[in-house]
């Protein structure tokens, strides 16, 4: 595994671009960690690795995951976001509680929460319906990110015309406490 990482991290360092790595930072309110890499190239990168991730069993790829959310660069945090939807038909809705620790501990801005939890979580939630009540219960943590998790986590399979009153009723929740969530 830290073989990978070196060789990801390695990858990410020769990719980055002086003028993403100078502008990256406009669009945070909050200090962020990056190395400047343009997002379709984190996306390739993701890909050149991805053969090797899927022969891994799920602990070693959550445990590769969760030191690419560790290192706090937005980029290796995009990496995940990248290689979990392919792996959708191997998570279980156990695996949520998981994904809810990472959001509470890794999680500290909206591209980072948004990436993961468009398609990794929205994609469990399709997969697991009987997942949504947990999300929806995120609503009211005291942790900004897992409140804006609950919200985005809907968007791709509210596009797809599910889940729509959900999406609707998180909204509410979030709008009646006055959350501003980014």
């Amino acid at each position: 595994m830290n073989n990978l990482l070196s060789q990801i991290r390695a990858d990410l360092k020769a990719a980055t671009d002086l003028k993403i790595q100078n502008s990256f930072q406009r669009f945070f309110k909050e200090q962020v960690k990056y190395y400047g890499v343009k997002t379709e190239t984190v996306g390739k990168i993701a890909k050149k690795y991805r053969s090797q991730v899927k022969t891994l069993d799920k602990q070693a790829i959550f445990a590769l995951c969760e030191e690419l959310f560790r290192s706090d660069y937005t980029e290796e945090a995009f990496i995940v976001s990248f290689w979990l939807p392919n792996y959708i038909n191997h998570l279980e809705p156990s695996d949520l509680a998981t994904f809810k620790v990472w959001i509470e501990r890794y999680i500290d801005n909206w591209a980072k929460c948004d990436g993961f939890c468009n398609h990794t979580i929205g994609d469990l939630i399709q997969k697991h319906p009987e997942t949504l009540p947990q999300v929806k219960r995120w609503t009211k943590s005291e942790n900004r990110w897992l409140k804006r998790a609950s919200a985005v986590s809907l968007i791709v399979p509210a596009k797809k015309g599910l889940f729509l009153q959900d999406a609707l009723e998180i909204c509410d929740v979030l709008l009646l406490d006055g959350d501003d969530m980014v």
